[in-house]
């Protein structure tokens, strides 16, 4: 599993899932609970992760809808 995206938005976290799920690409979202955590502030990051073998192809579906992903 290789880190593909992190980010305080979870908005960006679903549209990047909903993307790859289009392009048969696995997506685990990790980070997803912290809310309860840190009282829905949004300060903390959620990561979304895809296996290592897909991660290239994975950036490109980013790149190409404009999702900046972890270098």
């Amino acid at each position: 599993m290789k880190e593909l995206l992190r980010t305080t938005d979870p908005t960006i976290i679903a549209f990047a899932t909903a993307l790859l799920q289009g392009e048969d690409i696995d997506a685990f979202p990790v980070d997803v609970h912290m809310s309860v955590l840190e009282g829905s502030i949004g300060i903390l990051p959620r990561r979304l992760f895809v296996p290592e073998e897909d991660w290239e192809r994975a950036c490109r579906v980013m790149a190409d809808n404009g999702i900046q992903t972890t270098p």
